[in-house]
């Protein structure tokens, strides 16, 4: 039987994934603050009808992996339209009414 760590590449790296991270989270706003050796990536959920939105998630990388992000991004939003078409954009810069713009339902 062949051992693992001798089947591995000598620049592979092997990357778990949890349970509990694989189900991932949802959010539907990003903010994005830096400093001199930082960038500061939080995600956020704003729910219609409630004031106040929750940090789901707070990435901080160095500005190069900050640039290597962009590069990925922008890589895959090209393979993305290549295959289901244009991402529409409603406005330039969105913005977010606390009801959405819809009605608040109650339960």
């Amino acid at each position: 039987m062949a051992d693992k760590a001798k089947d591995q590449q000598p620049n592979q790296i092997n990357i778990e994934l949890s349970e509990e991270i694989a189900e991932g989270e949802f959010a539907n706003l990003a903010m994005i603050a830096h400093s001199s050796s930082e960038f500061v990536i939080d995600f956020i959920r704003l729910m219609p009808g409630i004031p106040k939105a929750k940090v789901k998630a707070r990435i901080v990388i160095t500005p190069e992996h900050a640039k290597r992000l962009l590069t990925a991004l922008n890589e895959n939003i090209e393979r993305y339209e290549a295959s289901f078409g244009a991402i529409k954009q409603t406005q330039e810069f969105p913005s977010f009414p606390m009801n959405f713009g819809g009605t608040v339902g109650e339960a």
